[in-house]
């Protein structure tokens, strides 16, 4: 399909041309390109693209002009579009874009996850909404106690459904599609374009048209990954030598789990540091207020689980470390597409230990390339790497002890493990000062790199600009 080069070219709105244009928006990305005039055409669409492409204004600009043309019935507005997302970041992050996109267009929109107080989001439900940005488990809490009802919907989005699948949202992801109305526009947006999110359009979507926009599970080539092999027990005094030799840079690190992520954050303070922790225990108050700590420069390292693999905006953010490697090798997609976005380098760093070598191996079979291993002086592993290794335990998919919720807390009947309402994805196991060798400031080439498909223009973040000075794009 032929790619517009101008929002206008797509068949948007006035009113909404009026809003990407005074927000400096002029480019389409790809995906938004080949998504918005299905979309207006009423189709469903299954929609894929790497993180940061634009995804949110490929289904939210035509949603908003669909509304927009349409009156709403008489009575208490409920819900006509309702977005199902997996975390609470991406929640706050899509409804801000919506809001953005549609300042001009009064429509109302409103957020419902876990972690915050059911009381103001009974409120805004009860004075009306027209598109609903919600989290599962906590949509269904309204929907059993009667605050929500969805038999208006006509547009309903999935966005990121493979993390949501990957977290165990299916039975409630289910629940809720069986209350929306069967005559509907439904539009699923995802990363990737596995089976079992094929196996999910063809049982809740009409003939959708398919668009894919990069090779599945590709990275932008303009980030560069290495490795350096080192115990687990060294792994934070590794760490610490490396932020302290990158000490002007943003950096984003990633843990295993909860407590493991809080410890980390709290021994990088103590080596002055300075660092906040992000995970699904928090509440949305305190993820918010250190993500807001973060891109404001006041905390320089941000310590994070895998919930903050998606949905986070973090503009020019240079350096992603991986202290533990992810259990499933997709996670490590998601993890570093949080830097080198929008065509900007980037980097990715993992610190491997002897009983991950499994795990880099499924990383770089995935990858199709292998990832450059840098031994660092003084940090030398016990024992080499072995991709051979068995995997580690609890490696699985999807696989939790039973009665455990995606989070990792312990709840009532195995058979409601997937209903989790803190935006939390399943843990996994995990985790002297020298002179280096090779040393941590400009990246150096791997050996092998990944190739991903035509660079995006245009990660979401103002400022950033499509390449040859064409203008912004939108990358929410």
């Amino acid at each position: 399909m032929s790619e517009s080069r101008t929002f206008e070219a797509l068949g948007l709105s006035s009113a909404l041309l009026r809003t990407l244009e005074t927000s400096g928006y002029t480019v389409p990305t790809p995906i938004q390109a080949q998504a918005i005039p299905l979309v207006l055409a009423g189709h469903d669409v299954l929609g894929a693209a790497q993180t940061g492409t634009g995804k949110t204004a490929a289904f939210g600009l035509p949603m908003l002009q669909r509304l927009s043309k349409e009156t709403p019935p008489k009575g208490p507005r409920k819900p006509r579009a309702l977005v199902l997302v997996p975390t609470r970041e991406l929640a706050v992050q899509v409804a801000d874009s919506l809001k953005e996109y549609g300042r001009h267009l009064r429509m109302n929109v409103t957020t419902i996850f876990g972690g915050a107080g059911m009381q103001p989001q009974i409120d805004n439900l009860r004075r009306g909404v027209d598109i609903l940005v919600a989290c599962p488990g906590r949509l269904l809490d309204h929907m059993d106690a009667g605050h929500a009802k969805l038999d208006a919907v006509e547009v309903l989005v999935l966005d990121e459904a493979d993390r949501m699948l990957d977290m165990g949202f299916l039975p409630q992801m289910k629940r809720i599609m069986g209350r929306v109305p069967k005559q509907r526009q439904t539009l699923l947006f995802s990363a990737t374009f596995e089976a079992r999110i094929k196996a999910l359009a063809l049982e809740y979507m009409q003939s959708p048209k398919q668009v894919e926009v990069a090779a599945q599970n590709t990275i932008a080539e303009t980030i560069v990954h290495r490795a350096h092999p080192v115990d687990s027990a060294s792994k934070r005094d590794l760490l610490v030598d490396i932020l302290s030799a990158r000490h002007t840079d943003q950096v984003l690190v990633f843990g295993k789990t909860k407590h493991g992520c809080n410890r980390l954050a709290e021994q990088l303070e103590k080596s002055g540091l300075p660092a906040v922790a992000i995970h699904g225990n928090k509440s949305q108050a305190q993820r918010q207020k250190a993500l807001d700590a973060f891109k404001a420069g006041r905390a320089r390292i941000l310590v994070a689980t895998d919930v903050a693999a998606r949905g986070l905006d973090i503009p020019n953010l240079p350096l992603v470390i991986n202290h533990d490697l992810p259990m499933v090798a997709e996670d490590y997609v998601h993890r570093i597409g949080r830097t080198g976005r929008a065509g900007a380098t980037g980097e990715a760093l993992s610190l491997v230990s002897p009983e991950e070598g499994a795990l880099l191996n499924q990383i770089q079979k995935m990858l199709k390339a292998e990832i450059r291993m840098d031994v660092v002086a003084g940090y030398e592993p016990s024992r080499p790497i072995r991709l051979d290794a068995p995997m580690p335990p609890q490696g699985g998919r999807g696989q939790r002890p039973a009665g455990q919720r995606a989070g990792g807390q312990r709840r009532g009947p195995p058979q409601a493990a997937g209903d989790q309402r803190a935006g939390e994805q399943r843990p996994s196991r995990a985790g002297k000062p020298a002179h280096r060798q090779g040393g941590h400031g400009k990246a150096q080439p791997p050996a092998a790199q990944a190739h991903a498909g035509p660079k995006a223009p245009g990660a979401r973040g103002r400022g950033s600009r499509g390449r040859g000075g064409r203008g912004r794009s939108t990358g929410s």
